[in-house]
């Protein structure tokens, strides 16, 4: 009897859910690593928005410092407010000086321009640099804390360059927001613990000394909490109560109350006891990504999600996917959130290409209450981006489309849309010129980086596509059209040319601006054709599609070409890399509008 007694302890603490396996991905779908969307489903419906576009030389229209290092962004929502605050370095990583940034918003589409909220570290007189410092630096891996009275608390850390972590670090300050939108006193809440560093000899005074006895209960509390604090590990390992290798975590209660900690590549903890103890850090072997962040948590309407890189290579940092889970211990699908990658327009240390380091609005740090959950991240680790995620995660469509935008609020959600948009390339419903209905519009005057839409309908073989386009402004940029398969190949291609061509396979026709045209695709995937008619009149029949496909469900509009660079091949040190002329300065406005978008399915 003891002997089935211990099989049993001993499969129970070797199944999945366990410490020996937290999490267990059993999706199936794994990247394409030879292209920038990965070929993953799209998760429908995902609005992505450029917060901080870096700027060099024209810093007022950047975040007003002219600094190129924008990253480790962290996210909350309070008093009805988005909070993100991100570190910056004017070049590259741990190179000092470096500083804490702090830019709010009322919708997450439109933000704020950065506000100064942790300056470069300014020691007292006399202070000397240790031996191979070569100055001061931020780092993150927590930014905001909800106290128990309500008020919010924003947090970074002081080290020094190049490595501020143990002996390096100094120590994490704290300061409160206020709600007409001003800031505290800057406290130091906890210096490092190996370190001589103390209020005696650092340039901010002790929590424990402000007179506003409320703000030190809201940092007692902060202290107090060991999941919060947990994510200081870090910085400050010698606290940690987390055994083996654990970096950056981040924290979700699962459905049956305990705490996951996930971590850089996929190392994950439990807690049962909030905090207190936890489970020796084990790699979670089936969820494969890299050395940048692992963002989880619990999606309204009560999914479980996780938002991360899943490839190994850790210096390219694409897509960014979203894999979700009815428990929060197996996962099982995995969908696009953003498969973008733009040029890097600035060179820097350790610049890594893609999306990543995300992180989204941690438990207790409110819930902007619009069925959607709201991560951020660096682009290229240069500029800072959103994504808002409806929930729960779809990745099909039923029934067929037919969107004419009239439902919609101007400058809101764009309901089963999928859209990109840089601040200088934007994707929005608005109210079309010279009438009273309502439509899509695409603007573009990025010199590298274009906006797009995306249409998911019901996977088929057959289709009938219709939609009305106006191209109102036409800068250097082209309109390109494409019908694509669930893996992002695009068998149909048609392009509104900058210069006044409308072309597809080897056809072209004329066309002007300010006027709207009726677009008709018909794809038969069967027969490898296509036929396109613009007002009516044929342009291409029956013409061979670009690409062999099996089925169609997406429609794309983009204001500009095509692109799968950087390749994984890429050194991000490339010696033939350069500053990419003109980056600062906009250029002549693409701008067009789409309305009444239909799809019927015609077969499967």
């Amino acid at each position: 009897m003891r002997l089935v007694v211990l099989s049993v302890t001993v499969a129970a603490l070797t199944q999945t859910g366990s410490p020996s396996e937290p999490v267990r991905y059993l999706g199936g779908v794994y990247v394409d690593q030879t292209v920038h969307d990965g070929r993953l489903r799209p998760a429908i419906g995902v609005s992505s928005y450029q917060v901080v576009r870096a700027n060099r030389t024209r810093p007022d229209l950047g975040d007003g410092f002219g600094w190129t290092y924008n990253h480790a962004p962290m996210l909350a929502h309070w008093n009805g407010k988005f909070y993100l605050e991100y570190l910056s370095n004017p070049i590259g990583e741990h190179e000092p000086p470096g500083q804490t940034l702090l830019v709010t918003s009322l919708d997450g589409r439109h933000w704020s321009a950065p506000t100064l909220v942790f300056p470069p570290y300014q020691p007292p007189a006399g202070t000397t640099l240790p031996p191979r410092s070569t100055g001061y630096m931020m780092h993150q891996r927590m930014g905001f804390f909800t106290a128990p009275d309500g008020r919010l608390l924003i947090s970074a850390f002081y080290g020094h360059a190049p490595n501020p972590f143990r002996t390096g670090g100094i120590g994490r300050v704290v300061r409160e927001v206020y709600k007409d939108g001003a800031m505290g006193p800057i406290y130091f809440v906890r210096y490092n613990s190996s370190t001589p560093w103390n209020e005696a000899n650092t340039a901010f005074p002790f929590y424990q000394r402000s007179g506003d006895r409320g703000f030190v209960a809201a940092c007692d509390a902060l202290l107090n909490d060991k999941v919060v604090t947990e994510q200081w590990r870090d910085e400050d390992p010698e606290r940690s109560t987390i055994s083996g290798r654990c970096s950056a975590p981040s924290f979700f209660h699962r459905a049956d109350g305990k705490v996951v900690g996930i971590c850089k590549v996929a190392d994950v903890t439990l807690s049962g006891d909030e905090g207190k103890t936890w489970s020796p850090a084990v790699r979670a072997a089936t969820i494969i990504t890299n050395n940048a962040k692992v963002w989880g948590q619990r999606t309204p309407g009560g999914q479980f999600a996780l938002v991360y890189n899943p490839v190994e290579f850790g210096v390219q940092r694409w897509p960014l996917a979203v894999s979700t889970s009815a428990d929060g211990i197996v996962f099982d699908t995995l969908n696009l959130v953003n498969g973008e990658v733009p040029p890097r327009r600035f060179l820097g240390k350790s610049k890594d290409f893609g999306a990543q380091y995300v992180r989204g609005i941690a438990e207790g740090n409110g819930d902007p209450g619009d069925g959607a959950f709201w991560v951020t991240y660096s682009m290229n680790k240069e500029d800072i981006w959103v994504s808002r995620i409806p929930a729960p995660v779809r990745d099909k469509i039923a029934g067929p489309v037919d969107d004419t935008f009239e439902t919609m609020a101007a400058g809101g959600d764009i309901k089963d849309w999928n859209t990109y948009s840089p601040k200088w390339a934007s994707v929005s419903v608005v109210e079309l010129p010279g009438t009273t209905g309502k439509g899509l519009e695409l603007r573009d005057k990025d010199p590298y980086d274009y906006a797009r839409a995306v249409r998911v309908f019901p996977e088929s073989n057959r289709a009938a596509i219709r939609y009305r386009i106006m191209p109102k402004t036409s800068g250097a940029d082209n309109v390109e059209m494409e019908v694509m398969d669930r893996y992002g190949n695009r068998p149909v291609r048609v392009v509104f040319s900058h210069d006044g061509w409308i072309r597809s396979s080897s056809a072209a026709v004329k066309y002007s601006g300010d006027k709207w045209y009726e677009v008709g695709i018909d794809v038969d995937v069967p027969n490898s054709r296509y036929s396109l008619r613009i007002d009516g009149k044929p342009l291409v029949e029956k013409a061979a599609l670009a690409e062999t496909v099996r089925t169609i469900e997406r429609l794309s509009f983009r204001t500009g070409p095509y692109r799968n660079d950087p390749t994984r091949q890429l050194d991000r040190y490339d010696p033939k890399l350069k500053d990419l002329a003109g980056a600062d300065t906009p250029v002549a406005e693409t701008v067009f509008y789409v309305d009444n978008v239909s799809v019927q399915s015609k077969g499967r």
